[in-house]
């Protein structure tokens, strides 16, 4: 299935990944419509309005009339719509438990139903939880052990996706992203990378927590590419399957993200918290999509880095602090 002159429904498509998405889609040609409850607003997204291959609904994925009307004629849903992260979930976990885990399954049988053939479901390599060998790697095939209602609930659309017919007319892919950072119409300053570069841009000690434990790193436009690569990609090839995103070279110690910023900001102050325990620790595999898809990152954590120092160094965003760049 080629996606050119096709229409992709990307829900969330307002946030900090489906901004950026939905730009790379109407690059290629594609009809994009995005249904967001705009939680964090549209500025991200207020120009697109302006491109006649762009559609939006304010919407939630929970209202089953509304998802039948956004649905018709769509070609792919890609499902980014979700209480995003650990703090957010666990601030409001009912919130969380429904849109996440009961309005992503109401939107797959609905667009099994409606005749939509493609379904990509944004999940999580937190779903690993903490690794049994810190020398090793994870990959698709190993244990989930979940330690948070966010990677809970995508454990559980993940199963619920892989448990469907085969002969379903809506094929499912799994992507469990890595911790993403970089810039995006909607920026965040929540995000590790993303963080930690912009405390020490503004000249501050930065205090780091747990800094020996492992997470694997994908900028966010890299993210939204192997979203293309999938629905690019044979059928065959990803239906009813899951794919790790990011690269296997990086996989970061919180210890070795500080030492990358100090290669930028050598005046960087840091003082480190011993942390002896943490729910979460995995080095992460990325070689089947590599494999399988020809997937190749484009950027690196200190790109990364470079952007975020350059934004907020420049001014590109007056306050970095306000709330808005969170989620929570």
């Amino acid at each position: 299935m080629t996606i050119m002159q096709k229409t992709v429904l990307v829900s969330g498509g307002a946030g900090y990944i489906g901004s950026v998405l939905v730009r790379l889609l109407l690059e290629k040609g594609v009809r994009v419509r995005v249904l967001d409850t705009l939680r964090f607003g549209g500025v991200p997204i207020i120009d697109l309005l302006n491109d006649d291959s762009f559609e939006f609904i304010k919407g939630d994925v929970r209202d089953e009339a509304l998802l039948r009307e956004v649905l018709r004629n769509v070609d792919a849903v890609v499902h980014l719509a979700a209480v995003v992260g650990d703090p957010a979930c666990a601030k409001e976990p009912d919130l969380a438990r429904s849109i996440n885990l009961d309005g992503s399954m109401q939107l797959y049988r609905l667009s099994n139903e409606l005749g939509v053939d493609r379904f990509v479901f944004a999940s999580t390599c937190s779903n690993y939880g903490k690794m049994k060998d810190p020398e090793s790697y994870v990959d698709e095939d190993s244990v989930l052990a979940p330690v948070s209602l966010y990677a809970e609930t995508k454990v559980a659309v993940e199963q619920f996706l892989l448990s469907q017919p085969r002969d379903n007319r809506c094929k499912p892919t799994s992507l469990r992203f890595a911790t993403v950072y970089g810039l995006s119409p909607r920026p965040r300053f929540d995000l590790t990378v993303n963080e930690f570069s912009k405390e020490l841009a503004l000249g501050r000690e930065l205090t780091v927590f747990g800094e020996q434990f492992w997470r694997p790193y994908c900028h966010v436009v890299d993210l939204c590419r192997s979203v293309l690569a999938v629905l690019d990609a044979d059928g065959e090839k990803v239906a009813f399957d899951v794919f790790n995103v990011g690269d296997t070279s990086e996989n970061y110690r919180k210890q070795m993200i500080v030492d990358e910023i100090l290669r930028q900001i050598p005046e960087g102050r840091i003082s480190f918290v011993a942390k002896n325990e943490d729910p979460r620790d995995y080095r992460v595999s990325f070689e089947k999509i590599k494999e399988r898809l020809g997937f190749r990152i484009t950027k690196t954590v200190p790109d990364g880095i470079a952007q975020i120092i350059k934004v907020v160094r420049e001014g590109f965003i007056p306050d970095p602090d306000t709330k808005e760049y969170r989620n929570s």
